[in-house]
């Protein structure tokens, strides 16, 4: 039977690249430096895990001496620690899961299973991000929060996966995964997890070959999933007796 559905946070849950692209832009204008990602740069940038990586990766690609490299990189801790500040912000400010992802949570806790989300950002800006999200009650329904301070390895590497099924305490035979990066899918077919792939604006172009099922959404019944989309899954949106239907063991079916 399936147990548990755990969810991506950024991205996935919700839709907050933006969010992140400009509290990194504020943060480094907050250190008098020139950088600007614009949104095509910051797509690119997404293939890697974790934003003090993605900002040393950066830094890789400029054209200057490696001293000066050098330097650059001992500022990406502070120059970390301002962007997560910022993106609390933000947060505060207000944000809104993606199309589906309450209705399915709320659906999926009322028949008893188990939730998990795994975060590639801070800690710090998790739960918040979460309870902003679903709201206090739905956040508090997550029994596992996952976050990349607590593993040794970032996506595509299973770690977060592994540590959100060990907290939640079940096999990933039984359950379910949701993503929106072709790292995080990754990560979780490499701990054994099923798939559906919900790519935002920033990942769309990215391989979900690996997925078990990609859909633009989750879908609402008050905003539908595409007629194309309706006729390969045979459902106008992802509910839990979708899920039950389609990705009862021993595999998935693919749409």
């Amino acid at each position: 039977m399936l147990q548990a559905l755990v969810f991506d946070l950024d991205g996935t849950l919700v839709d907050t690249e933006e969010l992140h692209r400009r509290a990194f832009n504020q943060a480094f204008r907050a250190f008098a430096l020139d950088w600007n990602w614009d949104a095509p740069l910051y797509a690119e940038l997404l293939a890697v895990s974790g934003g003090a990586e993605r900002i040393a990766r950066y830094i890789d690609r400029l054209e200057l001496s490696p001293a000066e490299k050098t330097g650059l990189r001992r500022l990406v801790p502070a120059l970390h620690r301002t962007k997560t500040r910022i993106f609390g912000e933000l947060v505060a400010a207000g944000v809104r899961a993606r199309p589906g992802v309450v209705r399915l949570v709320a659906e999926a806790h009322d028949a008893g299973l188990r939730l998990g989300v795994v975060a590639s950002s801070a800690a710090a800006n998790a739960l918040a991000l979460l309870t902003a999200a679903l709201g206090p009650a739905l956040a508090a329904a997550v029994s596992a929060t996952v976050t990349a301070e607590q593993v040794a390895r970032r996506k595509p590497a299973p770690d977060l996966y592994e540590l959100a099924l060990a907290t939640l305490r079940v096999p990933a035979a039984a359950a379910l995964a949701f993503e929106d990066s072709a790292n995080g899918v990754a990560a979780a077919k490499a701990a054994g997890l099923r798939v559906i792939a919900t790519p935002s604006r920033w990942t769309d172009g990215q391989d979900f070959s690996r997925a078990d099922l990609r859909l633009p959404s989750l879908g609402e019944p008050e905003a539908p999933l595409d007629r194309q989309t309706q006729r390969a899954l045979g459902a106008p949106w992802v509910d839990l007796a979708l899920l039950r239907r389609r990705f009862a063991p021993p595999r998935f079916a693919t749409a």
